[in-house]
C-alpha cells in the first residue's frame, strides 16, 4: 500500500518531469533580440508590407506592417524577435506565398528593397528599434 508521502513524492516528480518536457524554449533555439520599427515610403507609412529579416545563417523572421507602418518581428509561432547578428532585409507589398493562383498584382516597393535588396540590419540582445525610410524612386 502506498503511503501519502510516497504518493506525494511520485506525483511531484511526475509533475516536474512533465513541466520540464513541455515548458520553455527548445534547447537548440538561438538567442533572439526583439525587433520593431516603422516602415515608410516617401515619408508616408507603408501599410500591409511584408518585412523579412534573413540572418547570415539560420531561420528568417517576419512581420506585416499595420496601417501606420509599424511592425514587430516574429521568429516562430509565439516567439518574438530575430536571431542576433547581421541580416539582409526584404520589404515587399506582395505576398506571393499566400496567393494560390500565382497572381502577382503590382509591387509598390522598388526591387532594391526586396528582390535585389540593399537593406541590412544588425540585431543585438534586448530591444531593437529598426526603422526603414524607403524611396519610391
Amino acid at each position: 500500500m502506498m503511503t501519502k508521502h510516497t504518493f506525494s513524492l511520485i506525483f511531484t516528480l511526475s509533475l516536474s518531469l512533465l513541466l520540464t518536457a513541455c515548458g520553455g524554449a527548445p534547447a537548440d533555439q538561438p538567442k533572439l533580440g526583439t525587433v520593431s520599427g516603422v516602415v515608410t515610403m516617401d515619408g508616408a507609412p507603408l501599410a500591409k508590407a511584408n518585412v523579412r529579416f534573413y540572418p547570415e545563417s539560420g531561420r528568417a523572421s517576419a512581420a506585416i506592417t499595420d496601417d501606420s507602418g509599424n511592425y514587430e518581428l516574429v521568429y516562430i509561432r509565439d516567439e518574438m524577435g530575430a536571431m542576433l547578428g547581421k541580416h539582409s532585409v526584404k520589404i515587399s507589398t506582395l505576398d506571393e506565398a499566400n496567393d494560390p493562383f500565382g497572381n502577382q498584382g503590382s509591387e509598390t516597393v522598388p526591387e532594391k528593397y526586396n528582390k535585389k535588396t540593399t537593406l541590412e540590419a544588425t540585431v543585438a540582445e534586448g530591444d531593437n528599434t529598426i526603422n526603414f525610410d524607403l524611396e519610391s524612386k
